[in-house]
């Protein structure tokens, strides 16, 4: 029986989520004691990092470690979180790493091809060494090697974005049910749900909508089967902005998500 911890990272490129807002609501949710995890909220040092944004990688990666021997659940603010997600589980897997990566976006841009500058596209290309690499030379991790990286979705892509993430070794699987049959790496296993990848009637509550996307079901069966067939290191929820949502979907939906995770790892 895999043995599991939940860990919270309430804060959104380093600035920490209202009181109440989704990473809260994951833990008030029960999911932690359903699923016969403890819960750990990060603590970042914020007085010994050069960034907000570093030194909550630094903490989350440090709860990971902390937490060696069991698979981490993450739930954060961002996917500017991977960065710490991906260099905690790199030190406990013994610095080895694939990566699937759920997303609407590509999260490849770079200071040269974003028309925004927005830090929050480009953490799949930091990544891989691509960009401004401070944030992984912040927490002393090496480039992945693309070859290990499959991206599923990705349907909202910047032109200059998209012609890199094409000419890249990347495997793109624009179709999500493809993932039921893929070829996995054959490695330890960093899983990452933006759960703007879900069409938005299943997850209306996003910071940056795009029409399109899998159902709820298709995505869930998707991570059940990987979590049955590969060899998982860790999860992370990348999750809504409760902003915008209205109702209860966006926390029923993702709680979905989890418990058929956590099926296939039965």
């Amino acid at each position: 029986m895999t043995e599991l911890t939940c860990i919270g990272s309430s804060y959104s490129l380093g600035e920490p989520l209202a009181v109440g807002t989704e990473v809260e609501q994951m833990r008030t949710s029960g999911i932690a004691d359903e699923i016969g995890a403890a819960w750990i909220d990060i603590a970042p040092e914020f007085d010994t990092a050069p960034d907000p944004i570093t030194a909550t990688n630094r903490a989350l990666a440090q709860a990971i470690r902390d937490s060696a021997g069991k698979m981490p659940l993450i739930f954060a603010g961002d996917c500017m979180a991977s960065i710490g997600a991906a260099k905690g589980l790199w030190d406990c897997a013994g610095g080895d790493l694939g990566v699937i990566w759920y997303d609407a976006h590509g999260d490849f841009n770079t200071p040269e091809t974003t028309p925004s500058g927005f830090v929050g596209g480009m953490p799949l290309a930091m990544l891989v060494g691509r960009g401004d690499l401070q944030y992984m030379q912040g927490v002393d991790l090496a480039p992945l090697n693309e070859t290990d990286i499959i991206i599923t979705d990705a349907r909202d892509l910047d032109p200059a974005e998209g012609a890199a993430l094409r000419a890249s070794a990347i495997t793109h699987l624009p179709n999500t049910r493809d993932l039921l049959t893929a070829t996995l790496p054959d490695k330890p296993l960093y899983i990452h749900v933006d759960v703007d990848v879900l069409r938005l009637e299943d997850m209306p509550a996003v910071g940056y909508p795009a029409e399109g996307g899998p159902a709820l079901a298709d995505v869930a069966a998707t991570l059940e089967r990987i979590a049955r067939a590969g060899r998982v290191a860790g999860i992370l929820f990348s999750l809504w902005n409760s902003d915008r949502a209205t109702d209860n979907r966006p926390l029923k939906n993702v709680l979905r998500l989890v418990r058929a995770f956590v099926a296939g790892l039965a």
